[in-house]
């Protein structure tokens, strides 16, 4: 017996990342997509209840973490050191997740973000892995929307 359509979970290893609008490199790995909050203890001396009421405190967003195999493209080494020159190179960027067919069906769409740290590759002369580099991005926001 039929049960309907099948509405299975995106896999997430299809994802481009957009920085302005423009895809600036592929990428290994995205980490950080995370919305919080505080909860602010509250009890007024006359709440009959005798328990402390929860209030909506200040919205936090973690750092993204972007990784990917170490390339000849400059671009975010370039933004790096404007920032660290004293430049005030805010960016807007979304993390596009894909389905099996490549189409867009998720973004994750940050505000005036900036780069606060950039990682290179951890060199092993034993080793055979590829080498990654790794850049930190602090934003002000996140929102999730339907491509």
């Amino acid at each position: 017996m039929a049960t309907g359509v099948r509405n299975d979970p995106y896999r997430g290893f299809n994802f481009r990342v957009e920085i302005d609008g423009v895809t600036l490199a592929s990428f290994s790995e995205v980490t950080g997509l995370t919305a919080d909050g505080d909860a602010v203890p509250y009890r007024e001396g006359a709440d009959k209840v005798n328990s402390v009421r929860q209030l909506t405190g200040l919205r936090k967003n973690d750092k993204i973490t972007l990784k990917r195999g170490f390339t000849q493209n400059m671009e975010f080494w370039n933004w790096y050191a404007a920032i660290a020159a004293g430049q005030q190179l805010r960016r807007n960027g979304t993390i596009v997740l894909q389905d099996e067919a490549h189409k867009d069906v998720l973004r994750f769409e940050f505000v005036n973000g900036w780069l606060n740290k950039l990682e290179g590759p951890h060199m092993n002369a034993s080793g055979n892995e590829v080498a990654i580099e790794s850049v930190e991005i602090v934003h002000e926001g996140i929102q999730i929307a339907l491509a």
